[in-house]
């Protein structure tokens, strides 16, 4: 093993280590806040970032220290996934609840492209908040759209957000000094300084000067950090000095450079004595890119089979940090799982919005699980991606069991996670009753959702 490498074996004893230390939370029922105390909301999601990509998920390297304290001050999940292996379907579940073939957005979105995009029809959280009072704000990538800050397709205004300060896609012509930024339909120009910081700079001048003060806040920061061209800071490439390799120190520069932006996103809401009424998710669109063991992209995946562009638990497993001051035991564990669509429907459970009855939302409120109880399902999860590269391309979670088939549904694949959550032991032939079962509910589901969506797919 090299320095620096994260080997599947390093990741299977940290999770056995996280399965004996996890906190049992008390029962005590969810209480919201209503009328203006209503709590504010920030969603940060961070671009290709891999489940074993930080110190507090493991990793032997990184250095993470906001990030590592922010999980010890909420709840870490264990078995949170992305929607999809790819950005913008990741995106647009997050923001409407629904898994991305539902929704339109299916891939991921090349520029000046017509379809897909996240169609105006669609219902947002960022829209919901807005007309429940909130003031809304979007930073950072967008990738919802290909036509970006144009009439033809809907842009983030159009989705519910006050504020906006965005790119189509990757920063450009990296993180460092980006040039192709537009606030509120304007082209900004060029840019000094690194994207991440970049981004939640504009988010506290945000919050400080533009925003209703009378009003709670949505904010969704989207970095561009650590998807490709990765450019880090060198003050925080320094913080890996004692690595030969220069390309591994720009990767994990780039992981302290997310961290030392979403420090700063904390450190304002202390300051402006808003954090105690904020409410935070900390997560990833998917798992990392790249092989992991040459150039830049040197994410890690934890010891998880497959990456970026996999449904394999590698491709789609997340971190995923969750804190509420007051509703959130400080430091607790969840081991249940839990996908990005989830976001959505937890959002709307605790300010006490109903979810649209005229569509169908895959995504469940994690609420329960805040105070020890089980998460309520009632659509398995369920991931589709067609640019899959290692012969699967659909899966379903039931509890422990995962199945996962080609797009024809013409074989199967059958893992026990909880017994085997490297994915090394197809147990389709052991297990027939049980695969059979999952079988026929993933053939119905499959169906469902194909005739559902805009059929752009096809």
């Amino acid at each position: 093993m090299g320095k620096g490498d994260y080997t599947r074996r390093d990741f299977l004893k940290q999770s056995l280590a996280v399965g004996a230390t996890a906190f049992v939370l008390s029962n005590r029922t969810l209480k919201v806040k209503v009328g203006p105390k209503h709590p504010n909301f920030i969603v940060f999601l961070t671009d290709d970032q891999g489940y074993g990509d930080l110190g507090c998920y493991g990793h032997p390297l990184l250095k993470t220290p906001n990030i590592d304290r922010f999980a010890t001050e909420g709840m870490k999940f264990t078995d949170c996934h992305a929607a999809c292996p790819v950005c913008s379907p990741s995106r647009s579940a997050i923001l409407t609840g629904r898994t991305p073939y539902r929704n339109g957005v299916y891939t991921w979105i090349p520029a000046n492209t017509d379809k897909p995009y996240l169609r105006e029809s669609e219902i947002t959280v960022a829209r919901l908040l807005k007309q429940k009072g909130y003031a809304t704000c979007h930073v950072g990538k967008w990738h919802l759209n290909g036509k970006f800050n144009s009439p033809e397709q809907p842009q983030p205004d159009d989705h519910g957000y006050d504020w906006w300060f965005a790119t189509q896609n990757n920063a450009s012509p990296s993180h460092k000094n980006p040039t192709n930024f537009v606030r509120n339909g304007r082209p900004v120009g060029p840019l000094e300084g690194y994207s991440a910081l970049l981004t939640v700079d504009e988010a506290i001048r945000w919050l400080r000067n533009h925003r209703d003060p009378d009003k709670p806040f949505f904010i969704s920061v989207w970095t561009h950090e650590p998807h490709k061209p990765i450019e880090s800071d060198p003050r925080f490439m320094e913080l890996y000095s004692e690595l030969d390799d220069a390309d591994l120190r720009q990767h994990h520069g780039n992981i302290s450079q997310i961290d030392f932006a979403f420090g700063q996103m904390c450190t304002a809401l202390d300051q402006m004595q808003m954090a105690d009424n904020t409410f935070i998710f900390y997560t990833s669109d998917n798992g990392p890119e790249g092989n992991g063991t040459t150039g830049r992209t040197r994410g890690s995946t934890g010891g998880l089979r497959g990456r970026k562009r996999s449904v394999y638990e590698g491709g789609i497993r997340v971190p995923t940090i969750v804190r509420w001051p007051g509703y959130i035991k400080p430091g607790s564990v969840c081991n249940q799982p839990a996908v990005g669509s989830d976001v959505f429907t937890t959002i709307c459970d605790v300010v006490g919005i109903p979810v649209p009855a005229d569509r169908t939302i895959d995504g469940a409120s994690l609420a329960p699980a805040f105070s020890g109880k089980s998460i309520e399902r009632k659509v398995p999860l369920y991931w589709r991606y067609h640019g899959s590269r290692d012969g699967v391309n659909i899966a379903m979670r039931q509890g422990d069991w995962k199945i996962l088939a080609p797009t024809d549904l013409s074989r199967f694949e059958l893992y026990n996670l909880k017994e085997d959550l490297a994915e090394s032991q197809n147990l389709a032939a052991d297990e027939p009753q049980r695969l059979e079962e999952m079988k026929k509910t993933l053939i119905e589901l499959n169906a469902q959702i194909e005739a559902e969506g805009p059929d752009w797919w096809k």
